[in-house]
């Protein structure tokens, strides 16, 4: 008989990391490593830390920048395909 996976369910692919696991990670793995925010830890998580990269309040023009170089090399490295619309994708004028 052949061996069977289970499937995630979207309620348990979008729980994300617990505080205890975000605690185990290191500082370097985040995109916004200061805050601790948006993990870089695999292909999922790149993903997410690109869709949310507008949406993070309280850093610094030099922080986004900083982590957008993060970003698209944790892109490079699971493989994600990043356009630079991603990046520009709900930036406020002015």
């Amino acid at each position: 008989m052949a061996a069977t996976t289970k499937r995630k369910t979207a309620t348990e692919r979008s729980r994300g990391l617990t505080s205890a696991q975000k605690d185990r990670i290191s500082a370097r793995a985040f995109a916004f490593p200061k805050e601790r925010k948006e993990p870089l830890i695999d292909a999922a998580h790149v993903r997410n830390a690109i869709a949310r990269f507008n949406q993070v309040e309280g850093v610094s023009e030099e922080e986004k920048q900083a982590a957008w170089r993060r970003i698209r090399s944790a892109a490079r490295k699971y493989g994600v395909e990043v356009s630079a619309k991603s990046h520009s994708r709900g930036r406020k004028a002015g």
